[in-house]
């Protein structure tokens, strides 16, 4: 069986009251990184995972989080673990 990598973009909105919580608990996530917040509640997240169905679980995980009012997926790609270490020569 071929290894996997399957990576997604999230935009999270939490109430403001609640970002420092949810954006601790979403980085505990293995897998899960934030890249931003703003102060109006709003964050980035990146998730990679090996498979659909873990990568679902875990945008489950994260829309069912305390505090998380929405969590909408922006972005996902997949492809074998060698596609995705493969090496691009630079045109240039």
């Amino acid at each position: 069986m071929t290894e996997e990598v399957h990576i997604s973009s999230l935009v999270v909105l939490t109430a403001p009251v609640r970002l420092r919580d949810v954006e601790e608990a979403i980085g505990a996530m293995p897998g899960a990184m934030v890249h931003g917040t703003s102060p109006a509640g709003k964050m980035v997240v990146t998730l990679e995972a090996e498979t659909t169905d873990a990568m679902l679980a875990m945008v489950n995980r994260i829309q069912r989080t305390d505090g998380v009012l929405s969590a909408a997926m922006v972005y996902q790609c997949s492809d074998s673990l060698a596609a995705m270490n493969e090496e691009i020569p630079d045109a240039h």
